[in-house]
């Protein structure tokens, strides 16, 4: 047996059982089960692979094999965009569909944590070889504990409180709270509306947070978590049964109207507190300096 062969089979088991951990932290739904499971777990298999071959390849000067590595960067990128093509097509069916915003940041996620998969194989194998054993399983969790903190962002109920507020109709505006939703003028529709629609505020936290939660991608994204974890009571050419989100111009709050198949209130506010904070819907205009202007 090659004196290597330990080492890169430790690597490559290290790396492998943290890709099937990462698909707890997943998006609701996705992947499909099993067969979208089975292409990401082929692929965490490939990345912890090529982990695993880095150092042995740097040890016996083979230096053209990490060549292999931007191989690997291209066709982790086209992970990123096989999953942002399938979405969209996907979106198109749903009821409440992701939004643009939320798919990139789908795709985005599983092309990361294929690297995330590659530097813990990495850092296994280094240690096993370098050290011994017990050093290597020390690596691979110290490793783990760094990819699990990346592995997943922030959620909205950490930027913002939420609160559920009453559902009422002034004339035929719908309102949540005081933050007008839309206009219903059919009485059947009103009906239905009070009957199974229920509403919720997003107060922003502090002023960046009420520039992301302002976001259309990131209010579509709020929508469709709570479509795909309470159901939606609406059908295809039903506008008026659409959820919605609107905004408080004046303070920042979002006003939010559903009509769930499950009305369950708690789960409801769980759901919302748990949706992700889409990286390109985050706004830090606080962090922004002034800058003296140019002197000729």
């Amino acid at each position: 047996m090659n004196e290597y062969t330990i080492s890169i089979l430790f690597g490559v088991i290290a790396g492998t059982l943290a890709r099937i951990y990462m698909f707890r932290t997943d998006y609701r739904q996705y992947p499909t089960y099993p067969h979208g499971m089975i292409i990401h777990l082929a692929l965490g298999f490939i990345a912890a692979s090529l982990g695993s071959l880095v150092v042995p390849s740097i040890m016996e000067q083979e230096f053209t094999a990490v060549t292999f590595l931007t191989l690997a960067a291209s066709q982790f990128r086209e992970v990123r965009n096989m999953e942002r093509k399938t979405l969209t097509e996907m979106d198109s069916l749903e009821l409440v569909p992701r939004g643009a915003s939320y798919i990139e940041g789908i795709a985005v996620t599983f092309e990361g944590r294929n690297y995330l998969v590659i530097f813990i194989s990495f850092v296994t194998s280094f240690a096993y070889l370098a050290v011994n054993l017990w050093a290597g399983l020390v690596a691979a969790f110290l490793a783990f504990l760094v990819a699990r903190k990346y592995m997943t962002g922030s959620k909205l109920g950490k930027i913002a409180n939420i609160e559920q507020k009453e559902v009422t109709f002034d004339g035929a505006g719908l309102y949540v709270d005081n933050i007008y939703i839309m206009n219903i003028g059919i009485p059947a529709r009103q009906q239905e509306i009070l009957q199974h629609g229920i509403g919720f505020t997003i107060s922003p936290k502090n002023f960046d947070a009420r520039m992301t939660i302002g976001n259309l991608g990131q209010r579509q994204a709020i929508l469709h978590d709570l479509a795909i974890s309470l159901g939606v009571y609406r059908d295809s050419g039903t506008p008026a049964l659409v959820p919605l989100i609107k905004r408080d111009l004046d303070d920042g709050r979002i006003g939010v109207f559903i009509l769930p198949q499950n009305k369950n209130v708690d789960l409801a506010m769980k759901v919302i507190s748990q949706v992700p904070t889409l990286e390109n819907a985050i706004r830090m205009p606080t962090e922004t300096k002034e800058k003296g202007s140019d002197k000729s």
